[in-house]
């Protein structure tokens, strides 16, 4: 689950081939919502405001029974053998349904905080958005090929 539309086409196709290849493992959808248009100078409640209302058009596509991670700087970082190690014990355990939540520009609200089940963090780099969705799409095909013990991670 992402917030904003993807333009770049290298992004689009480093994302399209790692989409491809966790066919293979299980089924890969990304979901697009919509970011919220604002001017680049925004107070604090306008800022918060943004985020709620990206919160609710991301909370309206998740299920009950979803697991969610919220990627966020605070967020916990894991290695890629305890991020495989994670998602292999979710779905050991019945909680195949998982989903990742990429916020917009400004971060995710705090509902959308509250609604996740475990916090991501790739470090206290400050990445694109964009670049972050291929990024994870490589870390979870990554954590399948670890699980099955391919040469892949080396």
């Amino acid at each position: 689950m992402v917030v904003g539309k993807l333009k770049e086409k290298y992004l689009k196709q480093g994302i399209a081939e790692y989409a491809k290849r966790l066919s293979k493992f299980c089924k890969f959808e990304i979901i697009e919502v919509n970011d919220e248009k604002a001017p680049e100078k925004l107070s604090v409640a306008e800022m918060e405001q943004v985020k709620t209302l990206e919160g609710e058009r991301i909370l309206d596509k998740i299920k009950d029974k979803e697991y969610v991670f919220v990627l966020a700087i605070e967020g916990k970082e894991r290695s890629s053998e305890e991020f495989s190690a994670e998602l292999s014990n979710l779905t050991t355990y019945g909680r195949s349904d998982i989903t990742f939540v990429i916020g917009g520009s400004l971060g995710v609200s705090k509902a959308v905080m509250s609604r996740s089940n475990a916090q991501i963090s790739f470090g206290r780099f400050t990445l694109p958005h964009q670049l972050m969705r291929l990024v994870l799409t490589e870390q979870i095909y990554r954590a399948f090929m670890i699980n099955i013990g391919s040469p892949y991670h080396k």
